[in-house]
């Protein structure tokens, strides 16, 4: 018998199987399957335009996947409707762009999901928002407004309006590509430090000092395929095949 007769265990939070996207003729991903485990940090890399984005978008539904399953705590994605807007409830997000409400102040920002969705009273979503925004630096900033902070202060609560929700894992797309070099590091530590706390995190990034130091797992896409998943260690010392050598190579000389 083998080890895949039980794809997914008791542990799996997020499940792909054979999953396929596509753009009009284009085919974005192709026969994903992947699954992550509670409490693991998978971190998906590999050249522009390998479906990196295209996977962490399908995992909360905003893209459609043209067939396969998905599946989050069990409970296969919703199409539509209050089913989907519960289980992305689930899934925290935080994009390039930080999608920050301009007219309302951050802990207006990191509240407004609580309150509204998850029905808390608007005492206790502002007390554990200070929470939040302690915890990624920025309590200080509370009544400030988006425009009034810099990029690397933006993602950062995008990040603290992602844990609100108390989601039970994080996707990131590509957080730090937006800001500037010396933004990227205090982004980057927050991630870190989640990542160490037991938080379930899929980061899509080009951060390869990220993706050593603080993911369980790397998986590598190449043309909408998982083309080597291995241990950090692993990958960087040793990659298996001639697409992730010939990628570290570009990557790692610079």
């Amino acid at each position: 018998m083998t080890a895949t007769a039980q794809p997914t265990s008791t542990d799996d939070l997020v499940v792909l199987s054979g999953v396929n996207k596509y753009f009009g003729d284009m085919h974005a991903l192709k026969d994903v399957n992947l699954s992550v485990k509670r409490g693991e940090v998978v971190v998906v890399i590999g050249p522009s335009g390998s479906g990196k984005s295209t996977l962490c978008r399908t995992i909360n539904r905003l893209e459609t996947i043209s067939d396969g399953s998905i599946t989050i705590v069990g409970e296969k994605l919703p199409e539509e409707g209050k089913g989907l807007a519960n289980l992305r409830a689930e899934v925290g997000m935080v994009f390039q762009s930080f999608n920050l409400f301009a007219h309302k102040t951050i802990l207006e920002n990191v509240t407004l999901g609580p309150i509204k969705v998850r029905k808390v009273k608007k005492d206790a979503a502002q007390k554990r928002g200070m929470e939040l925004l302690e915890r990624v630096g920025v309590a200080h900033q509370a009544e400030k407004y988006p425009a009034q902070l810099s990029g690397g202060q933006q993602q950062r609560v995008a990040i603290a309006r992602a844990l609100a929700m108390d989601p039970k894992v994080m996707l990131f797309d590509e957080p730090t590509s937006a800001l500037d070099p010396e933004m990227i590091k205090e982004v980057l530590d927050v991630m870190v430090d989640l990542a160490k706390g037991g938080m379930t995190m899929v980061v899509v990034t080009h951060e390869m000092g990220f993706a050593r130091t603080a993911g369980d797992r790397v998986v590598f896409m190449d043309e909408g395929a998982i083309v080597e998943e291995a241990t950090p260690e692993e990958f960087f010392t040793n990659p298996q095949t001639e697409r992730a050598k010939d990628f570290l190579g570009k990557i790692l000389k610079h």
